[in-house]
């Protein structure tokens, strides 16, 4: 029964973990593109209508879009705040699917000083859609102009016109601009961009595309893809589930102490059978072959039926979604893999063998020989 629950268990958690890294990664890849380009020497990059000719006519690059990103002093009616500008041109939502994720009113038009913030940026400045009575003012201090005062800032206003929902990091921290208004606020040049983003076919050939794209721009920037843009959630995901597992292997491991120590009792119990065994001419190593097979039998049975106990509770999970993230009507996303099911399986089998080898190795000649 040891065997069965932490087996089951370490699966049920396994497949919880698989299930919030894709429920977490889902959120941030709406607004991620297949691909990011960014320059090795700075922030800045300057663009030649050249290299725009090459990206346009590469046939694996679907789309791309120009983008600015920077940090910016908000002020609206009084309130402040500090968060990140993203300024987009007119192909961006042929690049990135962002239409999905405007919660109110709509996406900025063309060519305009309008804007689109997160939920919960607009919360805090009191920022709703469509209010032409009060302009959101955007500041940054000019570069270069020493101590900061109203002649070495840069202002834009604007007004919004949408709300967006994607997570708790991008409803807090971004708004998105016309890339015109974030060149003017950051007075940079219409060739000047901080970054590409790029959509490609599916299935692209990756380390082609990276080629063609370092040839491009003479292997000066940097590529990343949406994998590599996540990099830091990725690893705190990882690091949280291999902690888990080592956590449910101890559990594992101290239930197949009861393995040895069931197998121990029996060998105590059995011992002038093991006796009469060993004067009817069985060696010590088969009588050791018996209990290693049977703790052995142990383990493979409660290790297979809690794996298959998990695979249905987990599956009923996937199919059903009874049990509810709290507050929410949301089922709690779990994920059913192949690979966690054969690490299960490989664990209780490789730590179920070690535990049959211990017991067995109890079994000695000297207990054989005394009464």
């Amino acid at each position: 029964m040891g065997v069965i629950f932490g087996s089951m268990l370490l699966l049920i958690v396994l497949s919880g973990f698989a299930g919030l890294k894709t429920f977490t990664l889902s959120y941030s890849s709406v607004v991620d593109p297949d691909f990011k380009i960014s320059s090795t020497l700075g922030k800045k990059i300057v663009i030649t209508s050249e290299q725009l000719s090459k990206l346009e006519g590469y046939t694996d690059i679907v789309s791309y879009s120009k983008v600015i990103e920077e940090k910016v002093f908000l002020e609206f009616k009084g309130k402040t705040e500090i968060a990140t500008i993203k300024g987009v041109d007119e192909q961006y939502q042929q690049t990135v699917a962002i239409d999905s994720t405007i919660s109110i009113g709509q996406w900025f038009d063309p060519n305009t000083k309008q804007t689109v913030v997160g939920e919960e940026l607009a919360f805090k400045l009191g920022l709703g859609v469509f209010d032409y009575s009060s302009k959101l003012k955007l500041i940054v201090p000019k570069l270069g102009k020493g101590q900061i005062n109203e002649n070495t800032l840069n202002k834009v206003f604007a007004y919004n016109v949408g709300l967006f929902n994607v997570n708790d990091i991008y409803n807090k921290q971004y708004l998105f601009s016309s890339l015109e208004t974030a060149q003017e606020l950051l007075s940079y040049n219409t060739n000047t961009v901080n970054a590409l983003e790029l959509k490609t076919i599916p299935d692209v050939d990756e380390e082609k595309l990276r080629a063609a794209l370092s040839n491009i721009f003479d292997n000066k920037i940097i590529i990343k893809n949406k994998s590599e843009l996540n990099d830091a959630i990725h690893k705190m995901l990882n690091t949280e589930n291999i902690a888990v597992y080592l956590i449910f292997t101890l559990i594992l491991i101290i239930a197949l102490f009861n393995v040895i120590g069931s197998i121990t009792m029996m060998i105590i119990e059995k011992k002038k059978d093991l006796l009469t065994l060993s004067n009817l001419g069985t060696s010590n190593r088969d009588i050791k072959q018996i209990f290693f097979l049977q703790g052995a039998l142990l383990t493979f049975i409660g290790g297979g039926i809690g794996v298959l106990l998990g695979v249905l509770l987990v599956g009923s999970q996937v199919i059903f979604g009874y049990i509810k993230i709290p507050g929410t009507d949301m089922p709690y996303p779990v994920e059913l893999t192949v690979m966690n099911v054969l690490l299960v399986l490989a664990t209780i089998f490789f730590l179920g063998l070690v535990a049959s080898v211990i017991a067995s190795y109890r079994i000695s000649k000297k207990m054989l020989n005394t009464s």
